[in-house]
């Protein structure tokens, strides 16, 4: 009982103590830019101020529109490379495949050597013809060996038993992994959907790489052009002499994108999360 009630309150604190810096960020963007220079970042907002997401929020039909491209994009990526990964990962877990020590060298490979920058930019712009296209936001980061490698790892748990009692019962490959190894496999697909969803959510770089065009534009990378013009404007203006009454709200804009940019994936996680800790193939074969 002891033991328990000091691994509670322990969590709690530690639970406590992972929101101080979100509550800080939270804070910070509500917070007057002059306040924020002088007096440095504060847990409760001293000066309150909404004038960051007023500027955040100055266009909102182009806001709304780069939330739209990337949750787009990070559906059809997290759902794609959820379905490429289990099955390579479910093909190199079967010991009947006996190519499979070859590919899993080949996939490894990969991960030691890269081909660098620019034949990767020649091969998406040149050969796939994928400039300009959601498609360049997607495919680049559809499949991850060290997803497929955890995925491998799981589904090597999974008992033999039941791929051969399917096998007897006349189930086919694609049967068997859609009806039978897709659901023991939903703490796994949770996990590295999650991951997935993270990544996609969070790129920008891609889009600075392959994408011009106003409306493929996602979110963190809009985020990232409006950051920098706000930076070239302040330098143009301290360059030309200009002198600014009201500073602008750099640091306070920086954290209202923090916000509008971690808000929705953060909203996502509980739905997940129970997956992590629950072992589906528990009692699944009775002996």
């Amino acid at each position: 009982m002891i033991f328990s009630a000091i691994g509670y309150v322990s969590l709690t604190i530690m639970a406590l103590l992972c929101l101080l810096p979100f509550l800080l960020v939270v804070s910070s963007s509500l917070t007057n830019e002059d306040t924020i220079l002088t007096k440095g970042y504060q847990f409760l907002p001293i000066d309150f101020s909404m004038e960051s997401f007023k500027i955040l929020f100055k266009y909102p039909g182009e806001i709304v529109h780069a939330y739209m491209v990337t949750i787009g994009v990070t559906v059809a990526g997290t759902l794609l490379g959820l379905f490429l990964t289990s099955m390579t990962s479910y093909a190199l877990s079967r010991k009947d495949f006996k190519w499979r020590n070859k590919f899993s060298f080949f996939f490894f490979f990969t991960t030691l050597f890269s081909g660098g920058l620019v034949p990767w930019y020649l091969m998406i712009v040149n050969y796939l013809h994928m400039k300009n296209t959601l498609l360049a936001l997607i495919i680049p980061m559809v499949l991850n060996v060290f997803y497929i490698i955890v995925m491998k790892s799981f589904l090597s748990s999974i008992p033999e038993a039941i791929v051969e009692s399917a096998k007897i019962d006349g189930a086919g490959d694609f049967r068997i992994y859609y009806q039978l190894i897709l659901p023991l496999s939903k703490p796994a697909l949770a996990t590295i959907g999650l991951f997935l969803a993270l990544a996609y959510w969070n790129d920008w770089y891609n889009a600075l790489l392959f994408v011009s065009d106003d409306k493929l534009m996602p979110l963190q990378y809009y985020l990232y052009k409006m950051l920098g013009n706000m930076d070239g404007m302040r330098k143009a203006m301290m360059g030309a002499g200009a002198v600014v009454t009201t500073p602008l709200p750099s640091e306070g804009l920086k954290m209202a994108m923090t916000v509008v940019a971690t808000g929705p994936i953060l909203l996502a996680y509980p739905f997940v999360q129970r997956y992590f800790v629950q072992g589906l193939t528990i009692g699944a074969v009775k002996g």
